[in-house]
């Protein structure tokens, strides 16, 4: 009887061993997007003056201040919204791609960060659809990253995150991202 349980301890010993070296805990998996683009984000903040070219408006604001000029150096309090173009390439006069469409609110009293909710519409030869995004926006970080929540068509049920890079600021007026977005879960429709 002795032996046959020393085997068992030693089986059960090893296979405990076994497992707990291939199945270990701390082992990332690694993932590769299913889909990468890069888009350039314009946006022409009107400022009281320029309203046949603003794409982008001040629609709430802290007491006291006004809708032609952002709120101090954080913002805190201003609420923008926007319909901007999106080109393939950083130079405002190229065709358009889509749009980008929705709203962000300084959001942060220690420094400028706005949190983001927008959709980019698309629709060209390219792609057609729509992808929704969500986010802290660190407006100071090099490198900003927001997540990609959903999508319509050609993006139907992706997900994944979009990395903002500022490529050109001029005052308070202009600005233009470059975002480059990768989606790590791409579906097909099925019946379009």
């Amino acid at each position: 009887m002795a032996p046959y349980s020393v085997i068992l301890i030693c089986i059960t010993l090893s296979l405990l061993a076994g497992s707990s070296a291939t199945q270990d805990p701390y082992r990332r998996h690694v993932h590769r997007p299913c889909k990468k683009m890069v888009v350039y984000h314009h946006e022409i903040l009107y400022n009281g003056s320029n309203a046949q070219n603003a794409t982008a408006t001040i629609v709430g604001e802290p007491d006291g201040a006004n809708k032609t000029s952002l709120a101090g150096p954080i913002r805190f309090g201003d609420l923008i919204a926007f319909d901007d173009p999106l080109t393939d390439d950083n130079n405002l006069r190229s065709p358009p791609v889509g749009r980008a469409q929705g709203f962000y609110v300084y959001s942060n009293t220690k420094q400028p960060a706005s949190w983001h909710a927008f959709s980019m519409v698309f629709n060209s030869t390219k792609y057609k659809g729509i992808l929704t995004f969500a986010g802290l926006n660190m407006i100071l970080t090099p490198t900003r990253h927001i997540s990609v929540i959903g999508g319509t068509d050609d993006f139907f049920m992706h997900r994944g995150i979009a990395s903002f890079t500022t490529d050109a600021v001029e005052a308070e007026v202009y600005f233009r991202l470059r975002i480059e977005i990768k989606l790590y879960e791409c579906w097909k429709l099925l019946n379009p």
